[in-house]
This record gives structure tokens, sequence and C-alpha cells, in this order.
């Protein structure tokens, strides 16, 4: 296998965050979103809290579909081996375990909105920004990972 060219399996991305609530979901339906077939992609928690109702009402708004979303711990996947673990929030950067295999570690920082206060228009308006953030950083990383192929070996 030569990096750039395209392999016969799906580019693996795992995004961690603390809660799995919020940052780490709405970047897993993004990568959906926007990979396609060409990527699997999960997302989990450190210390996972169940889907925020707000990350569902965001993701519903743009179109998307998130009725596979789970909040899942990161010990659900420690045996797997991902081509991309994105970190997206401080927190789980620094509490992250080590996954097997060769892989591209990644930080994404981005504010958590599940921790939002105020109005739910306020609220509601954070959900939109960190969701807006996450989709550029998304449509970017899509073609990098894609000239770039799968890192791990089956």
């Amino acid at each position: 296998m030569t990096s750039g060219s395209r392999h016969d399996r799906p580019i693996r991305v795992l995004f961690v965050c603390t809660g799995n609530s919020a940052r780490s979901v709405m970047a897993e339906a993004l990568l959906r979103e926007h990979g396609g077939d060409a990527f699997e992609v999960d997302s989990a928690g450190t210390e996972p809290k169940g889907i925020n109702p707000l990350t569902l009402r965001t993701l519903e708004a743009a179109g998307i579909d998130a009725s596979w979303a789970r909040s899942k711990s990161v010990t659900e996947f420690l045996d797997q081996r991902f081509d991309y673990v994105i970190t997206v929030c401080d927190q789980a950067r620094q509490s992250c375990p080590a996954f097997p295999g060769e892989h591209a570690s990644l930080h994404w920082d981005f504010e958590d909105p599940a921790a939002a206060e105020g109005s739910e228009e306020d609220r509601v308006a954070v959900f939109q920004r960190v969701f807006s953030g996450l989709g550029e950083r998304i449509e970017a990383f899509v073609p990098i990972a894609l000239r770039s192929g799968t890192l791990s070996r089956t």
C-alpha cells in the first residue's frame, strides 16, 4: 500500500470528546454526511453522558439523520484500529487512551456547547457555532484524508 492510493476498505476515524453528547457526535454526523462510504466513522467519550437533545436538534435542522446516534465510551473501541483518532476538546486529549496500530492523532479544540448557559436561544446559537466550525474542519479534512488513504493495517 502506498500513500495517496485508494484502498479496498474505508478510512476509519474515531472522534473523541469528554461526554460524547455534542461535539464528537456532530463531527461523526458531519463526516458520515460529507465522507460517505469512503469513511467508517465512530465517536466516543472519555466520560459518556448521553446525547444532548440540542445536538439532535442541530443535526435535524441541518437535514442530517442521526437515528444511529448513541453515546459511547472510548473503552468500546480500545481493541480497534483507526486511521485517525481526533479529539475535539482539551480534556479528552489529556485523558484519551492509546489505540493500537499506526494512526494519525489530531486535535481540534472546540468549546463544549453542552455547557452553554443562558436562554434556549443562546444555547442553540452555541450549538450552531460549534456545528459550523466542525463542518469547516470536516470539509478540509475529507480531501486530505482521501489523498492520504488508510494508515493502519488490517
